[in-house]
C-alpha cells in the first residue's frame, strides 16, 4: 500500500494528479480492458447474426472532430515549442511551476491524453460495421499503448520534452483523419483520396523523428528523465517495423494492379 502511494501520488505531478482518470491508473485500465474485450470477442459476437450499421454521418461527425481536437493540440503546441522562442528541441526539462504558461502546457498533456481515449471509437466503429479484418494487431496495439503512454505523459511530466511527440503525432491525425473524414462523405470524393498511401509514410517518418528526439536525452542532460527514452525509442522502433510491414504488404505488392483494383482500394473506408 505505500509503495502504491508512492508511486500514484507522491511521485505523480500535484498540478494535474487530482483531474479526471489521472488519480489511478484503474479507471483507464478499465476503460481499455473493456475496448479489448469488445472489439476482439463481445462486438464480432453481437455483430455475428446482425448486418452492418451504416455510420457514414456518424464518421463524417466523428472524424471531424477529431480533425479539430488534433488542431487545436497542434495550435497549442506550435505556440509553446515555436513562437515562444523559450522551448529547446535538444532537451527540455519540465517547468514544475503553477502559473498560466505552464499550467497550458500541462492542460494540452491532458487533453491528447483524452483524445487517446476517444480514438478507442476507430476500432469500435470497424466492428460496428463489420469490418472485423482491419481490427489487426497493429491497429488493436497503437490504440491500446497510446492511451497507457499519454496517461503517464499527463500524470508524471506534463511537459517539456515529451511534448515534441505529441504534436507531431497530433499533425499526423489531422492529416489521418481528414482523409477518414473524405472518406466517409460518399463516393463523390474518393478523387480526393488518390494519397492514402502517404499517409502511411508521414507516420513511419514521425516515428523516426521520435526516435532521434527522445535519443538525444542520452547525450544531453537538462533534467528530464533518461529513462523516459527506454519506453519511448523502443516503441517508435516497433511501431515503424508494424507500419513498414503494413506498407509493404498493402502498396508494395499491388503495384502490378489495374488501376480498377487500385480504385477499389480507394473506396474502402479504414
Amino acid at each position: 500500500m505505500e509503495c502504491s502511494t508512492t508511486f500514484f501520488f507522491d511521485l505523480a505531478d500535484p498540478r494535474t494528479n487530482d483531474w479526471p482518470l489521472l488519480t489511478s491508473p484503474l479507471p483507464g485500465l478499465g476503460i481499455i480492458g473493456f475496448y479489448l474485450y469488445f472489439v476482439t470477442s463481445l462486438g464480432p459476437r453481437m455483430m455475428a447474426n446482425r448486418k452492418p450499421y451504416n455510420l457514414n454521418n456518424i464518421l463524417v461527425v466523428y472524424n471531424a472532430l477529431q480533425v479539430a481536437l488534433s488542431s487545436w493540440i497542434v495550435y497549442e503546441s506550435l505556440e509553446v515549442l515555436v513562437f515562444s522562442n523559450r522551448f529547446s528541441f535538444r532537451c527540455e526539462p519540465v517547468n514544475w511551476e503553477k502559473n498560466p504558461e505552464t499550467m497550458r502546457i500541462a492542460r494540452g498533456f491532458y487533453v491528447y491524453f483524452w483524445a487517446k481515449i476517444t480514438e478507442l471509437l476507430d476500432t469500435v466503429f470497424f466492428v460496428l460495421r463489420k469490418k472485423q479484418s482491419q481490427v489487426t494487431f497493429l491497429h488493436v496495439y497503437h490504440h491500446t499503448t497510446m492511451p497507457m503512454i499519454s496517461w503517464g505523459a499527463a500524470k508524471y511530466y506534463p511537459g517539456g520534452h515529451g511534448a515534441f511527440v505529441g504534436f507531431i503525432n497530433s499533425f499526423v491525425h489531422i492529416v489521418m483523419y481528414t482523409y477518414y473524414m473524405l472518406a466517409a462523405m460518399g463516393p463523390n470524393y474518393q478523387k480526393f483520396l488518390w494519397w492514402k498511401k502517404h499517409i502511411t509514410i508521414l507516420q513511419l517518418v514521425q516515428f523516426c523523428l521520435a526516435f532521434v528526439h527522445s535519443m538525444q536525452l542520452l547525450f544531453t542532460d537538462c533534467d528530464y528523465p533518461k529513462w523516459s527514452v527506454l519506453f519511448v525509442m523502443p516503441n517508435s522502433v516497433f511501431f515503424y517495423y508494424l507500419f513498414s510491414d503494413f506498407y509493404r504488404k498493402t502498396y508494395c505488392t499491388n503495384n502490378n494492379n489495374n488501376d480498377d483494383e487500385q480504385k477499389k482500394s480507394l473506396i474502402k473506408v479504414d
